[in-house]
């Protein structure tokens, strides 16, 4: 996989899948389309000294799809690519997985979630998912990125770094960036749009459809703009779709549609079986900072002016940008039991709440400033208040460049501090 400077990009989950392809017999690779599930699995596919069974190319799709059960028969490991467009493909293996349960016989990739597909329930027990999501700062840059895995380790060791320097303008360039290889390969921002404005048209028209058949069609660009709009927010599928004409339970099938093909996700609400006041509704985020910031005609100079509402789009965007890098790390981690936004009917709001599978937790607010004061860490002190020594740190992300701790357990670091090097592990 090559990046915008054209140097070969060493993915994080390359690692990750091949000792997990130790342990299970299926091993599938979701994510967006041209995110670089491919290359991984080319990857895979040299490391384990296997050949890839591609079907996105037709012929090969046509002749698996004849007979699946003469393409997966055989000891493996088999590596099959885009396995959604030939769905019997499951079945099939299912079938050959009972005569022989080893693991690593299969590792599948797809561009549609799973549980959207029939015959999913074919696998149930013998295949493990990894979410392969765009590019991080720390893959794009070349080095090893571990902020999430320190703080769930020994939280005290992150505040020692040296001051940031980066700028409001560093940062909004990197959102308006995103991950996505092939757009990060583009020359310029008209270019980079065309590939957005491209991308988000075929994976509607062409994926979608291949899904579901959907009576209006035309309502889905539409109705992932007005997702977009409320991207780092509660989701509210009623205000999404008044103005489009729609009623709300066509609007809730369509939006599963779109996070079906990974142009937006929902975070869940984390501890409604904890906190009686803890509200049970999902925040929305599109996948990619890039193609938010594209739907929402929101240009580095647009988010660079102080217009109020400008600097609130900005914060949503920080937002899901930060988000997403930290969801990449987890996504390298085993260990990790849930991953939510807490927010009460009292109005305390956490941004991202990771907890261990000991279930001791790690809390993140998201400040679009260069300064926190302490009244914004109240939501943070009222979920350490709650949790008790289940609460390993609470981090309020910030564009200011000191790292300090703030309260008991409570610290203020530089966004980039997500993305930055921290050295070995004391």
């Amino acid at each position: 996989m090559v990046n915008s400077r054209d140097k070969m990009v060493h993915r994080r989950l390359l690692d990750v899948a091949l000792e997990r392809l130790q342990e299970e017999p299926v091993l599938l690779l979701q994510g967006p389309r041209t995110v670089g599930k491919s290359h991984l699995l080319a990857s895979i596919a040299t490391a384990i000294g296997a050949q890839v069974l591609d079907l996105d190319d037709l012929d090969t799709r046509e002749f698996v799809a004849a007979d699946p059960m003469r393409f997966v028969a055989g000891p493996g490991p088999i590596l099959i690519d885009e396995y959604q467009h030939v769905p019997d493909v499951l079945d099939a293996i299912k079938s050959d997985l009972n005569r022989d349960l080893r693991p690593g016989r299969f590792v599948l990739t797809g561009s549609t979630r799973f549980d959207a597909l029939p015959a999913t329930q074919a696998l149930t027990g013998r295949l493990h998912r990894i979410e392969v999501l765009p590019l991080s700062q720390g893959e794009q840059a070349g080095v090893t990125e571990d902020l999430l895995a320190r703080l769930l380790a020994r939280p005290e060791e992150v505040i020692d770094a040296p001051p940031s320097t980066s700028t409001r303008g560093e940062y909004i360039e990197r959102i308006v960036r995103g991950g996505f290889p092939l757009a990060l390969a583009r020359r310029g921002e008209a270019a980079r749009h065309r590939w957005v404005d491209d991308y988000v048209r075929l994976t509607v028209e062409r994926d979608i459809r291949e899904l579901s058949k959907v009576r209006q069609a035309a309502m889905l660009p539409k109705l992932l703009v007005r997702m977009a709009a409320q991207t780092a927010q509660v989701l509210n599928i009623a205000n999404a779709a008044g103005p489009l004409g729609l009623d709300e339970g066509t609007a809730e099938s369509y939006a599963r549609l779109l996070e079906a093909v990974f142009l937006v996700h929902r975070l869940p609400a984390w501890g409604t079986r904890l906190m009686t006041r803890a509200t049970r509704s999902p925040k929305v985020h599109v996948v990619d900072s890039a193609i938010a910031a594209r739907l929402l005609r929101l240009t580095p100079s647009r988010l660079e002016s102080r217009d109020p509402s400008a600097m609130t789009e900005f914060g949503h965007l920080l937002e899901t940008f930060i988000v997403g890098e930290l969801l990449k790390q987890a996504s390298w981690m085993d260990g990790i039991a849930s991953l939510g936004h807490w927010r009460t009917s009292n109005g305390d709001e956490v941004d991202l709440v990771v907890e261990r599978d000991d279930g001791r937790v790690v809390a993140f607010e998201i400040k679009a400033s260069g300064r926190v004061r302490s009244q914004d860490l109240n939501s943070l002190r009222k979920l350490r208040t709650h949790l008790g020594d289940r609460f390993l740190a609470g981090v309020a992300l910030y564009l200011g460049n000191r790292s300090y701790t703030s309260d008991d357990r409570l610290h203020v670091l530089p966004a980039d501090r997500i993305w930055t090097p921290c050295g070995p592990a004391g």
